[in-house]
């Protein structure tokens, strides 16, 4: 058994899908028009048949509430991982990403974390050493 698909709640598709390939570096997979939304995935560049990453739209009455307090309280809907975390910190900052955390040790792992512009923070990894 394996993860073949993650999703994260959106507030628009469009948007998601400029930021999450123009600026973080995904690249679309699956674009299926469902309706009015679509069922919209992207994939890592490094492992393009690897885990797909749904573009959900956070139509369900619970979601955006649930997103909400989420960002409230600061904790991120979803990790990815990176080679550097400083690196690619100063990467997306370049590109005026908002982070809510800098790089910071945390043991083992550094974390930081950034505002995805569609309702989520997001964290980005890389195991010490």
């Amino acid at each position: 058994m394996r993860i073949n698909l993650a999703s994260v709640l959106v507030d628009d598709q469009d948007k998601a899908l400029r930021f999450y390939t123009e600026v973080l570096g995904f690249e679309k997979k699956t674009e299926i028009p469902l309706g009015e939304h679509r069922w919209l995935t992207v994939v890592s560049p490094e492992d393009p048949d690897g885990t797909e990453l749904l573009l959900e739209p956070d139509e369900h009455p619970a979601a955006r509430p649930f997103k909400a307090a989420l960002v409230s309280d600061g904790i991120p809907f979803t990790s990815f991982a990176v080679e550097d975390v400083r690196a690619e910190f100063e990467r997306l900052r370049a590109l005026g990403v908002a982070f809510t955390q800098e790089p910071t040790a945390m043991g083992p792992v550094t974390t930081a974390v950034l505002d995805d512009t569609c309702g989520n923070l997001i964290q980005i990894a890389a195991q010490a050493g």
